[in-house]
């Protein structure tokens, strides 16, 4: 399996939701199938039922997360070299020339990709736009609602 790019912060996080999942969400659905066993016939039990889906999402996404950290390329953004283009973990503010409106988004890995908190994934239309540009530069993204143009106000990275 190839290396999964990473920001620090998106390894942090995933190490904080595995610990989460193994210390606390584990250990709680074993109990809650013990406390369902208890009531006898499982063939008609739907709590240990429940309770054994949810063991079964919670194990799945366990061995996802140790998949992905073990795979991954962690990239400090502020130790890249960049020559002032933009690059893996960079911020970008974003002008969109018809409408005239501001956008700020920071490319990162797929996994910690969330576009409503301005992480776009690197394989994403607008960061393979982007990647290589600088300050002033102007890009166009083709979109399934169209193309757009815009111009790459700052580029920082944290």
């Amino acid at each position: 399996m190839s290396s999964i790019p990473l920001t620090v912060r998106g390894s942090k996080r995933l190490g904080e939701e595995l610990h989460h999942l193994k210390t606390i969400e584990r250990p709680n659905i074993i109990e809650a199938i013990a406390e369902a066993r208890s009531h006898g016939d499982l063939s008609e039990n739907a709590e240990y039922d429940a309770a054994r889906e949810r063991q079964g999402f919670i194990e799945n996404r366990i061995a996802k997360i140790e998949n992905i950290l073990f795979n991954a390329q962690i990239i400090d953004p502020l130790s890249v070299d960049n020559d002032g283009r933009i690059v893996f973990g960079a911020t970008v503010r974003l002008e969109e020339l018809n409408s005239g409106n501001f956008f700020s988004y920071q490319i990162v890995g797929d996994m910690e990709a969330d576009i409503k908190s301005g992480l776009i994934s690197i394989s994403s239309p607008m960061a393979r736009a982007m990647i290589g540009k600088e300050e002033g530069d102007i890009i166009e993204v083709k979109a399934p609602s169209g193309n757009y143009e815009y111009e790459i106000v700052s580029v920082s990275y944290i």
